[in-house]
């Protein structure tokens, strides 16, 4: 299952954990907002927002956006050290999704929303990434090939309960083909991820390594074109 634009306008992901787990809490609608318009409250009054985006916003970003390009942000990486116990897991058997976490560098996507429209399209991403809080949202400069503006990029928050810390390859691996949630396999989030920066042009060596070893051991998980 791939989330679209009707799930962020209908508020699903929150009802699926609100309903998969009760017991946990997930932010409110003032708690979301107030996230958003402290971020958003730093940046000029319509001006366009860039955004930069290094997981599954690289393949389904769902946003409107007036233009894409590649980028790239030093001094943080790219790696799975997020617990998911809804979208690619459970409480019972946590998957794992990707945060940004600090050192090194990540190569992603940077995308720019046009300002006129720039509230409403975040609203939404906020509706996304921000359920339980596992990420902190803020500006940060990227470079592109072009330019070096400042955009949104949202990074692992280490406070939070779901974040994993640094985990052994052998770990991440076995986590992200043993486990399950609403939105498919970590497996499937690490395949997708890793064909979406191919297309443009971005070879990650950690994730083409999990990607690599993870086929080696379930072969059925290659697309069918690469069989």
């Amino acid at each position: 299952m791939s989330l679209t634009r009707a799930d962020l306008e209908n508020d699903l992901l929150r009802q699926m954990f609100r309903k998969a787990h009760p017991e946990v809490r997930v932010l409110s609608d003032a708690e979301q907002e107030a996230s958003l318009r402290k971020v958003i409250e730093q940046h000029p009054v319509g001006a366009d927002v860039w955004l930069f985006g290094y997981g599954s916003l690289v393949w389904n970003p769902i946003f409107h956006f007036e233009e894409r390009c590649v980028a790239r942000l030093h001094g943080w990486h790219r790696s799975f050290c997020l617990w998911s116990h809804v979208n690619r897991g459970s409480l019972q058997k946590p998957g794992l999704v990707l945060g940004l976490d600090s050192g090194g560098s990540c190569r992603g996507v940077a995308y720019r929303i046009a300002g006129r429209h720039a509230v409403e399209e975040l609203r939404l991403l906020w509706r996304r990434e921000m359920v339980l809080g596992a990420y902190s949202p803020r500006w940060t400069k990227i470079d592109t090939a072009k330019n070096s503006p400042r955009a949104i990029a949202f990074f692992v928050n280490r406070e939070h309960p779901n974040y994993a810390g640094k985990l052994q390859m052998e770990t991440v691996i076995k986590t992200l083909v043993s486990t399950r949630g609403h939105l498919g396999t970590p497996a499937e989030y690490l395949l997708e991820t890793v064909r979406g920066l191919i297309e443009h042009g971005v070879r990650d060596p950690y994730l083409l390594e999990l990607r690599k070893r993870v086929l080696a051991m379930h072969p059925e998980l290659a697309p069918s074109h690469a069989r």
